[in-house]
């Protein structure tokens, strides 16, 4: 593939996941701020109860120290986090994903067999969504914000992103072995044998890597974490979704525009002649 096709794929890719991140801010606001809400409500209420008895009687006294809570009043309010800050986080986050997926369409195309760049574009963004968050999620589900012990937070991330990394470089893996297995057992075993060490893999993998115990609270709310988890999950989904199908029309325009429109002149050029 020429560096300028990769180069317009690029551009393209940021574009599809701008387009997938909007739709994913959709879904964020709609269904993951709710949780959200009632996690900051859960630990506000625990603070407040966990707050000194003679905390009260200090607020008559002059004022001086009447509203503590006001020195710990948040920089930016809560209804620009859930907006405006969300919105700048989900289509940073989307254009940066989309920027690499492009890339890595760029290798698989041709590679992983004969399908069209829209085929190819569906299934390097099913193998995204499937490295880069369902198998890290189903080890590391996600949590609310405050919910999980402070001092536990850097190892919790450090996990988190290590597993990352490690269901990459199997995925990666898995489609090499499938490529060699191919030319013996045929496209549909390879491909099933492949798949089939790869959950073996990252089954030992989760048995091996530590659990996340502390990342929620004792007493938190079962349901409220459910409901944040399956938001998280419906976010990335729908990013991802989204990204597969519009980066495939534009990379199928890139990429096959000339046989699309060659042909009908071609053959005019032969009937003349």
């Amino acid at each position: 593939m020429h560096a300028s096709a990769v180069r317009s794929l690029l551009v393209r890719g940021m574009l599809a996941g701008l387009i997938a991140g909007l739709f994913a801010f959709a879904v964020a606001y709609a269904v993951g701020e709710p949780p959200v809400n009632g996690a900051i409500a859960v630990e506000e209420a625990k603070a407040a109860a966990e707050a000194p008895a003679g905390h009260g009687s200090h607020a008559g006294h002059g004022g001086a120290v009447a509203e503590p809570a006001a020195e710990e009043e948040e920089g930016v309010s809560r209804s620009t986090q859930s907006t405006f800050g969300l919105a700048t986080g989900v289509l940073v986050y989307g254009v940066a994903l989309g920027g690499i997926a492009s890339l890595a369409f760029s290798f698989a195309l041709g590679r992983i067999g004969r399908f069209s760049p829209r085929a190819t574009a569906a299934l390097t963004a099913a193998a995204a969504f499937t490295t880069v968050y369902l198998v890290p999620f189903l080890k590391y589900p996600a949590t609310p914000p405050a919910v999980g012990n402070p001092d536990t937070i850097g190892k919790r991330t450090t996990l988190f992103f290590l597993m990352i990394l490690l269901s990459v470089l199997l995925g990666i893996a898995a489609l090499i072995a499938g490529r060699r297995l191919a030319p013996r057992l045929g496209n549909w075993n390879a491909t099933l044998a492949a798949g089939a060490g790869f959950v073996a893999v990252t089954a030992v993998a989760f048995a091996v890597l530590p659990d996340n115990e502390d990342s929620v609270a004792a007493g938190f709310p079962a349901g409220l974490l459910w409901d944040f988890r399956l938001a998280s999950l419906a976010i990335q989904a729908v990013l991802w979704a989204v990204f597969g199908i519009a980066f495939g029309v534009f990379a199928q325009k890139v990429l096959a525009p000339r046989a699309e429109t060659a042909g009908p002149e071609v053959h005019a050029g032969a009937a003349a002649g």
